[in-house]
């Protein structure tokens, strides 16, 4: 027959050594016995570094259990091109801002999210395009000393010509990387290029070429619809 002993602490015979009290309750799976350095125990979860990615397509993101390090990706949706009736009115949207973050959530419990959408397609000739909207990651409760990391979405092409739609910016990240400028003047010009996408182009007489990825510009229309840009993401990679 087996015994049992029942004890609330622990210590070894002679010496000075501290008494080591026991939790109180039982174990989680998984966990296992940590000394705060003045002799009281208690279960924690091993370190496992990473964990677990979201991609995430509304609001909030709420921090999972055991996380207390993530690293969040923001890219700013990209706009779309114009249409036009000659090169000098067609101009790819620009492509979305970037932006990486390594952020410390062990006092955040929640964020707030924002996906950008992309520039819609316009037609059929001579008219501009639409701009892409922002993303972002913001702090929503808790005090982790963060606010908000941010890529804004890229401008609209225009049928002015000139110098190209301007890619958009970012903000907040310990790496920001703008948005491809939308070219101009005719056939197989480019909208602008994002960080995580690829811009469309324009088409003689055709749709213009939608931007692939996430936040890349849309091509220029010429004598039809334009390109639509790429919407943005905000993408959390988790980390216990």
């Amino acid at each position: 027959m087996a015994s049992t002993l029942i004890v609330d602490q622990l210590q070894k015979t002679g010496g000075s050594t501290t008494a080591l009290t026991l939790p109180t309750s039982n174990a989680s799976a998984n966990e296992f016995l940590q000394n705060d350095g003045a002799g009281a125990l208690s279960w924690a979860s091993a370190a496992a570094g990473f964990n677990s990615v979201q991609v995430m397509t509304s609001s909030p993101w709420t921090k999972p259990a055991g996380i207390t390090k993530i690293i969040v990706e923001v890219q700013g949706a990209g706009g779309s091109g114009s249409s036009g009736n000659s090169a000098a009115n067609c101009m790819g949207g620009a492509g979305g801002g970037y932006a990486k973050k390594f952020l410390d959530v062990s006092n955040t419990a929640t964020a707030t999210v924002v996906v950008g959408a992309g520039g819609t397609a316009v037609g059929v000739t001579n008219n501009p395009g639409v701009a892409g909207g922002y993303s972002s990651f913001t702090e929503l409760s808790g005090s982790g000393g963060w606010a908000e990391v941010k890529g804004f979405g890229g401008a609209a092409g225009t049928t002015a010509g000139g110098t190209g739609s301007a890619g958009g910016a970012a903000s907040g990240g310990d790496i920001e990387i703008a948005g491809g400028n939308g070219a101009y003047g005719g056939s197989g010009v480019k909208g602008g290029d994002s960080f995580m996408g690829n811009a469309g182009i324009t088409v003689d007489s055709a749709t213009g070429v939608a931007g692939t990825g996430y936040g890349a510009g849309g091509g220029a229309g010429r004598d039809n619809t334009s390109g639509t840009g790429a919407d943005g993401t905000v993408v959390v990679w988790e980390y216990k």
